[in-house]
């Protein structure tokens, strides 16, 4: 904690000298999982690459006290040691406390805690003035309004430095029951049923089609069912989402439903090896086989710390479309089939999350109703190519989604111009918020996640801010395969470099 103090007091001094010298900064966390561009300008941020702790663990209270900066799988094993677990751990490792926080960030448990920042009792946050203060969700807290508006403002209202997360008793596996479901409709009913069974813990599906998928519902164990236990963290297990294909299969061919037990840690990062199924993705891009040997062959390719850095680096990024796109369980149906007859795109996640209060909603989730829960649509695939209509689907998507009463994860790119992004969120509250902490040295929440549209006018525009270099640059390795090889190199270098580190530590 010490250690943390001093760390922190640095930050805020930083902060401080930024504020006097009315000098605009942006956080930098060292790395992302966000689909957007990282920090260029390393001059003008707040580095809290090194506030990745977990600090202290109160097992009587069931919270422990953890920095921003650390991984869920850190995250997992440290409170693994102490017999606990997360209420919410999102399905890709290297997604962070703050990130999560930050973001808008949901998983299985989803449908009975909420998002990721329900789980927090408080944080401690480092003010636009260099003021440090703790805010809880507490009535009687002066900062509660804060507390509530830092979850999902992705770090616009201030830094983000410590937050004190609830817990639940661990189990080492995971009974996991495989239901098939031959339309949406179906799909949903199987959802509700399940969210209103009390020794449930975990809930998702996928859609394979839009009359053919299957619901996961899974159950904390302390033993394994004989015989029966599946991992998908070693390069010789299937990919999650084949091997629930093939499970969905085995039932259509006469059974009722089927049962497996997981190891919890593989469990919860069940779709870290081919990032869903983006792995498959990179193999159509690159015209490769798509084949157990393939897969195997490129295993340390195909987790998600990999995968994200090659997505970066190539520039492939800003041709994919990663959304989470969430809609009430009624317009749940009607959203899929548009997305289908928009884009084709297959399998699609199913994930429903319970809204919060009213009164105790985060940034992201205001325009939520507070009585219905909200059905997660996780899409992902490659859009079109020419630039114009790449903006219009994923605007069409925005539109379609406010049409529906839905929400849109902030963690990805968004198209909206401003008067329709405040048409969505509280502008009156947010910009009032960020007066009241100081937080005008930093970006708007609408600046950090739009997308500039700036030079978009044709695949071969130029933005204005490009020297000639920089656009022949990217628009080489841009094309295919320069973009992907690239991306890989720059990820195997990546690779070489952890393996050093590790060994060295």
């Amino acid at each position: 904690m010490e250690a943390h103090k001093e760390e922190v007091s640095r930050i805020a001094e930083r902060v401080q000298a930024f504020q006097r010298s009315s000098t605009p900064f942006r956080i930098y966390h060292g790395s992302t999982l966000s689909t957007r561009e990282s920090v260029r300008q390393r001059d003008q941020i707040i580095d809290t690459s090194r506030l990745n702790h977990v600090i202290r663990f109160n097992k009587q209270e069931k919270t422990v006290l953890v920095e921003p900066n650390v991984s869920m799988d850190a995250l997992v094993d440290a409170t693994l040691r102490e017999g606990l677990l997360p209420k919410v751990v999102m399905e890709l490792p290297n997604i962070t406390v703050g990130g999560g926080f930050a973001g808008t960030s949901g998983e299985s448990s989803s449908f009975r805690f909420g998002l990721f920042d329900r789980s927090m009792r408080g944080i401690e946050v480092v003010l636009g003035n260099g003021e440090i203060v703790w805010a809880t969700g507490d009535r009687e807290d002066p900062h509660r309004d804060l507390f509530f508006a830092c979850a999902g403002s992705c770090g616009t209202l201030g830094v983000v430095t410590l937050l004190e997360m609830e817990l639940i008793d661990a189990q080492p596996y995971v009974e996991l029951e495989y239901r098939a479901v031959g339309s949406v409709k179906e799909a949903v009913a199987v959802l509700q049923e399940a969210e209103q069974d009390s020794s449930v813990d975990y809930i998702d599906g996928i859609l394979y089609s839009m009359k053919n998928g299957v619901i996961m519902i899974g159950k904390l164990q302390a033993e394994p069912i004989q015989d029966c236990v599946q991992s998908f963290d070693k390069p010789s297990d299937p990919w999650f989402y084949l091997d629930a294909e093939q499970i969905l299969k085995r039932i259509e061919n006469g059974e009722k439903s089927y049962k497996q037990s997981v190891p919890i840690k593989s469990y919860f990062f069940r779709y870290d090896r081919g990032v869903f199924w983006g792995g498959g993705i990179a193999f159509k891009y690159f015209c490769m086989p798509f084949s157990n040997l393939t897969r195997r062959l490129l295993d340390p390719y195909m987790y998600s710390r990999t995968m994200i850095h090659a997505l970066h680096r190539s520039g492939i990024s800003s041709q994919a479309i990663i959304q989470d796109l969430g809609v009430p369980y009624e317009s749940a149906e009607a959203f899929i089939k548009w997305t289908d007859e928009k884009t084709g795109f297959w399998p699609l996640w199913l994930c429903p999350v319970k809204p919060p209060p009213r009164d105790e909603c985060s940034f992201s989730m205001a325009n939520v109703g507070p009585d219905k829960t909200v059905l997660d649509v996780g899409i992902w695939g490659m859009g079109p190519k020419d630039s114009r209509r790449f903006v219009a689907l994923n605007r069409e998507f925005e539109a379609k989604v406010a049409e529906l009463g839905g929400i849109k994860c902030l963690y990805a790119h968004a198209y909206y111009t401003e008067d329709e992004f405040w048409r969505i969120y509280d502008e009156q509250k947010y910009t009032g918020l960020r007066r009241k902490y100081h937080a005008g040295s930093l970006p708007s929440i609408y600046d950090k996640v739009k997308v500039d549209l700036q030079g978009v006018a044709g695949p071969h525009s130029v933005r204005q801010q490009e020297t000639w270099g920089e656009w022949t640059s990217r628009s080489f390795w841009g094309t295919w395969p320069f973009g992907g090889l690239y991306g890989v190199a720059s990820a195997t270098k990546g690779l070489v470099v952890e393996s050093d580190f590790l060994l060295k530590k």
